[in-house]
């Protein structure tokens, strides 16, 4: 008999969960965030400068871009992942550009097993903060 790691519960949650939202297209604009969560485009960008979200510079016309896996299902409702401000704002206090977060966000962390995002939609958002105090220094 063989067991299974309670990382790979997780990780089977996360997928289902994220699966839903990443749907609509892996990389969202803004106008398709706004709809997704049935918010105004001002709002999307309000969050934008509170940290709630990062967005990218992508494609042909260099606009902004939000990664689905930032967004979850909650309840049959789509909302902004709620662990995910802290985790940029701690990730700017350690000196990371918007590009440089969401890379780090979307990048296998071995301590994780998992990508940072992944981790905090599974709800391991303290040993997500306690690598970028790591990274800080």
């Amino acid at each position: 008999m063989f067991s299974v790691s309670p990382l790979f519960f997780q990780y089977v949650s996360y997928h289902w969960r994220v699966n839903n939202v990443c749907a609509y297209g892996e990389w969202l604009s803004i106008p398709e965030v706004a709809d997704i969560l049935n918010l105004q485009q001002r709002d999307v960008r309000a969050a934008l400068d509170r940290h709630e979200l990062i967005a990218v510079r992508r494609g042909q016309h260099n606009a902004l871009a939000i990664h689905c896996e930032q967004l979850v299902e909650e309840d049959g409702k789509i909302q902004i992942l709620p662990a995910l401000h802290g985790t940029v704002v701690a990730l700017h206090d350690a000196g990371f550009t918007d590009n440089e977060a969401l890379d780090w966000l979307l990048r296998d962390e071995p301590e994780l097993e998992m990508t940072p995002l992944a981790a905090l939609h599974s709800g391991n958002i303290h040993a997500v903060r306690r690598i970028i105090i790591g990274l800080a220094f």
